[in-house]
C-alpha cells in the first residue's frame, strides 16, 4: 500500500495514500476516463493511444491485497481488489501485453530491447493473499512478478501502522485516532477528518520516533496487543510462504523494514529501514534483492540521499506509484507504476494506456511552464 501523497488535480483524483491510489471522482477525471473507455471500442485503439503519448514504453502495474472482503485492518485504505477483478486484470494483461520479469527490465539497460508492449506486474506490502491467490494465477497466465515486502511483518508478529490506523478508525472512530495523534503531537493540535488525512498529511510530517510513539498510542487505545491482533488477523505472508514464491516466478523486492515515509528518514535511519530489510529478505528467501519500492509511492519520498543510498547498496531499480507513463528509455532508478482498479477491459485500457499518458503530458507541460516562469523571474531580477 498503494498510496503516493499528491492529489491528481488535473485528472482528478488519484490521491496516493498507502501505495495505492484511492480514487475520488470529479467531472474532469470522469470525462477523461469515459473517453478512454470509449476509445477501447474503436479498432486500432492502441495505435490511437500512441498519438497521445508515443514515448510510453514499459508499463508497470501495482496491486496490494487480493481479497473478496475487507477487514477492519484494510477497510478505507483502497488497497483491496476482489479476486474476480484481479483475474480479469491478469487475463487482460496477458492477452494485450507482453509480461516481462524484472530481470528482463534490468537487462534493457545493457542495450537489450524489451518486447512489444511490455508490462511488469508488482505487489506491495506483503499481504498473504498474494501468495494464497494471486501467485497461482500469475503462474497460470505465465506472468512473472515482483513482490515488495516489509520484513518486520513477516510471520504476523507485528502490524503495519497503516493497518493499525484503519483498525482503530473502523473499530473506535476517528476520535480515537486523533487522541493518538495528540499523544505524540500535542503542540500542533492536528485534527484529522478522514483516513486520507492521516496518510497524506499527518504521517509524512512526523519523525521515525514519533511514528513509533503514534503506533504505541494506537495499540493502547485499541485495548489489545499488537502481536495478538497481528496473529489473529494473519494478514501477511510467512517466511515459509516467502521462500515458496520463487516457484511462481516471483522476485522479492525491498519496501523498507516497517513501511515508513522515507522523507522522514535521516541518513542514519537508512541502515535500520533499508539495509536491514534487504539483508533479512535475502537471508529468508536465499535470493538477491535487487529492487526497491518507495512506500506510498511519492517522488517526495525518493530523496536524493535515499536514492544515493539505494544505488550504493546494490539496488538496481527503484519504483514509484504515481500512475504516470514511463517514457522510452526509462530511468531504472525512477520507474512509475499504475495502480489498477478497473473491473472491465475498457476500464483497464483507460487506466493503463490513456490516463498515464495524459499525466505524463501534463507533467511535461507543467515543467515547460514552470521553466518559463523561472526564466521570466530571473530576467526581471536582472532588470531590476
Amino acid at each position: 500500500m498503494q498510496p503516493d501523497n499528491q492529489v491528481d488535480v488535473a485528472f482528478v483524483g488519484e490521491e496516493q495514500t498507502l501505495g495505492l491510489p484511492v480514487t475520488t471522482r470529479s467531472g474532469s477525471r470522469t470525462a477523461l476516463d469515459l473517453a478512454g473507455r470509449a476509445l477501447w471500442r474503436i479498432p486500432g485503439c492502441f495505435d490511437i493511444a500512441r498519438l497521445i503519448g508515443p514515448g510510453f514504453s514499459l508499463r508497470c502495474v501495482i496491486f496490494h491485497d487480493i481479497s473478496d472482503a475487507e477487514s477492519s485492518l484494510t477497510k478505507g485504505m483502497g488497497v483491496t481488489v476482489t479476486r474476480a477483478n484481479f483475474e480479469s486484470a491478469l487475463r487482460f494483461l496477458a492477452e494485450h501485453y507482453t509480461p516481462v520479469s524484472l530481470h528482463e527490465v534490468l537487462e534493457q539497460s545493457g542495450g537489450r530491447r524489451l518486447p512489444p508492449r511490455p508490462v511488469l506486474v508488482t505487489f506491495d506490502d506483503a499481504y498473504a493473499s498474494v501468495v494464497e491467490f494471486a501467485a497461482p494465477l500469475c503462474r497460470k497466465f505465465g506472468v512473472p512478478a515482483v513482490f515488495f515486502v516489509n520484513a518486520a511483518f513477516l510471520d504476523n508478529q507485528r502490524l503495519a501502522l497503516d493497518n493499525l490506523v484503519c483498525h482503530v478508525a473502523n473499530s473506535f472512530g476517528l476520535d480515537a485516532v486523533n487522541a493518538a495523534i495528540r499523544a505524540v503531537d500535542d503542540k500542533e493540535r492536528i485534527q484529522v477528518q478522514s483516513l486520507t488525512e492521516v496518510f497524506s498529511l499527518f504521517l509524512p510530517s512526523i519523525s521515525l520516533p514519533a511514528r513509533r510513539g503514534f503506533c504505541d498510542a494506537l495499540v493502547q487505545l485499541a485495548r489489545t496487543s499488537e502481536q495478538g491482533l497481528a496473529r489473529e488477523a494473519g494478514l501477511y505472508v510467512t517466511s515459509r510462504q516467502l521462500r515458496e514464491l520463487s516457484s511462481f516466478n516471483f522476485e522479492i523486492g525491498n519496501h523498507t523494514y516497517t513501511h515508513v515515509n522515507c522523507r522522514s528518514l535521516s541518513e542514519s535511519d537508512f541502515d535500520e529501514e533499508v539495509a536491514r530489510n534487504k539483508a533479512v529478505l535475502e537471508d529468508i528467501s536465499g535470493r538477491l534483492v535487487r529492487s526497491f519500492s518507495v512506500p506510498y509511492g511519492s517522488t517526495a519520498d525518493l530523496t536524493p540521499a535515499l536514492s544515493a543510498h539505494l544505488r550504493s547498496t546494490g539496488h538496481e531499480a527503484i519504483f514509484l506509484a504515481e500512475s504516470v507513463a514511463n517514457p522510452t528509455g526509462v530511468d531504472l532508478f525512477e520507474m512509475n507504476r499504475v495502480s489498477v482498479k478497473g473491473r472491465s477491459d475498457a476500464e483497464l485500457f483507460s487506466e493503463i494506456e490513456i490516463l498515464p499518458r495524459l499525466r505524463m503530458l501534463r507533467n511535461r507541460l507543467s515543467g515547460i511552464a514552470n521553466s518559463g516562469l523561472t526564466r521570466k523571474v530571473s530576467h526581471l531580477e536582472r532588470v531590476n
